[in-house]
């Protein structure tokens, strides 16, 4: 599973975990029946947030939730999970941008995909992906051509950029593709007037995510020679904290300007645990539980001001393993998901990244009464945020 948007499961609470894991199934299942089972592999936090945010606008419906069968990743439990267009446009979305990045993989010849006959097989995957998405979003009203146009821009931006070019230059496409999806969103709701302020928050969100990437990758792309935005433009660390901490700002506002009929997860969502995020990446805080809990570990990556050693890692600990190609990362990925281990295991290995993960049910020892956090925030390990005026 990948994504900046990565809870931990006692600061949402019984109620508000069990909306996020809806969401989550619904992403999953969606793309199961429409596009098969490989298709799941794309299933993503970032992804479902496309759903969270139909779902908000709409409210509670009769036919937004259905019960599904037990499943290995639920520990083969049953559960209400979100189907309707929401999750059909969640599932688009996801394929068509896992389809670019499969491509992207081809092209930097990552792995195995360096070998002829296995990047073959990949541009067929993509292709496939690409269209599937295409019908997908068509069938909800929505041209992902907008999403292909922004990522063939992004490779052209990319080869162009150089020292001094302005990083918001290459975070552009990204925030275009972002702020279409979010926008429909509304359109999908039936509340056109709010496609104005959730493209807003769509752009910017876009705007972090990419942001967001490049800062976690960044070591790891000079030690494999892989291009990264932030070095590539010269853009500080300190510059990109500015950006991030005015985008999530920007989406605050962007937020209050539309109407939602039960807006509480989409606010915790990309207000409080966005924010959890961009601190991650920067190394400056986390959740207080002793895992990153249930839908997410911290990415271990180090503070900026970590004394380096000759070879690009801090002193004192040992270079970041190297991550995986595409194929072997699937391959990875259906084990972890064969053997339950992404649900049950304490601990395992990120198929492509192979950053180290807590499992969704990992046990956590913190004496933080949960349904605190749901009713007010108000749990000091929760991290309590005094200065929001949302309620939480």
């Amino acid at each position: 599973m990948f994504g900046i948007v990565r809870p931990c499961a006692h600061r949402l609470g019984e109620r508000l975990k069990t909306e996020w894991m809806a969401h989550l199934c619904g992403l999953c299942l969606a793309l199961r029946r429409d596009h098969g089972q490989f298709a799941r592999i794309v299933t993503n936090y970032d992804g479902l947030l496309i759903s969270v945010l139909t779902d908000a606008q709409t409210g509670p419906t009769l036919d937004g939730r259905r019960t599904a069968g037990p499943c290995a990743l639920r520990g083969m439990r049953t559960a209400s999970v979100a189907q309707g267009e929401g999750a059909r446009l969640a599932a688009a979305v996801s394929l068509v941008l896992a389809a670019a990045k499969v491509r992207d993989h081809v092209a930097d010849g990552d792995g195995l995909l360096a070998r002829r006959p296995v990047a073959a097989a990949a541009r067929r995957v993509a292709v496939g992906w690409g269209n599937a998405g295409a019908r997908s979003g068509s069938a909800v009203g929505f041209d992902t051509g907008v999403l292909v146009e922004a990522v063939d821009r992004q490779l052209g931006l990319e080869t162009l950029a150089g020292y001094g070019t302005p990083i918001l230059t290459v975070t552009e496409p990204t925030e275009t593709a972002t702020a279409a999806a979010f926008a429909h969103t509304a359109v999908l709701a039936g509340r056109p007037d709010n496609a104005q302020p959730l493209a807003e928050a769509g752009r910017l969100f876009g705007r972090l995510a990419h942001l967001l990437d490049a800062v976690e990758d960044q070591r790891t792309d000079a030690l494999s020679g892989a291009w990264n935005p932030l070095t590539a433009t010269g853009t500080s660390r300190t510059e990109v904290r500015r950006l991030a901490d005015d985008a999530l700002h920007g989406i605050r506002l962007a937020l209050r300007e539309a109407e939602f009929a039960d807006g509480k997860l989409v606010h915790l969502l990309l207000v409080h645990e966005l924010g959890r995020s961009v601190d991650r990446a920067f190394g400056s805080s986390s959740c207080g539980h002793a895992p990153e809990a249930a839908f997410g570990p911290p990415p271990g990556h180090h503070a900026p001001d970590a004394p380096q050693h000759p070879y690009g890692h801090p002193f004192g600990q040992p270079p970041r393993p190297d991550k995986r190609g595409f194929w072997a990362g699937c391959a990875a990925a259906l084990g972890l998901c064969c053997t339950c281990k992404v649900c049950c295991a304490d601990e395992f290995e990120g198929p492509w990244s192979r950053k180290r993960r807590e499992g969704c049910c990992a046990d956590c020892d913190c004496d933080c009464d949960a349904s605190c956090c749901e009713a007010c925030q108000c749990c000091e390990c929760c991290e309590c945020c005094s200065c929001c005026d949302c309620g939480l």
